[in-house]
C-alpha cells in the first residue's frame, strides 16, 4: 500500500435524528460535533436521517405491493 493516501480510519458515533438511536463503530467520516458517549469518551457525531431503528424495512412497517394483480389485469386486457 501507498503511504499517506488513505484517510483515518477511527471511532464516531452516528446517531439517528428520526429515532433516539446512536452507534458507536469505526470509519473513516469525520464531524466537527463531538458527543460523550457511554464509556466517558468523546468522539465525533455523524447524523444521520435513516438507520435500521427507523427504516420501515426493518421495523416491519414496510408495505408489500400486489404485483401479482397487475400481471393478470394485463393479460384479461390484452388477451393472452
Amino acid at each position: 500500500m501507498k503511504a499517506d493516501i488513505h484517510p483515518e480510519y477511527k471511532k464516531v458515533v452516528f446517531q439517528d435524528m428520526s429515532s433516539e438511536f446512536s452507534i458507536l463503530t469505526r470509519s473513516t467520516m469525520s464531524s466537527k460535533e463531538t458527543i460523550k458517549w457511554e464509556d466517558g469518551n468523546e468522539y465525533p457525531l455523524v447524523k444521520v436521517e435513516v438507520s435500521s431503528a427507523s427504516h420501515p424495512f426493518y421495523t416491519g412497517k414496510h408495505k408489500v405491493l400486489d404485483s401479482g394483480g397487475r400481471v393478470d389485469r394485463f393479460k384479461k386486457r390484452y388477451g393472452k
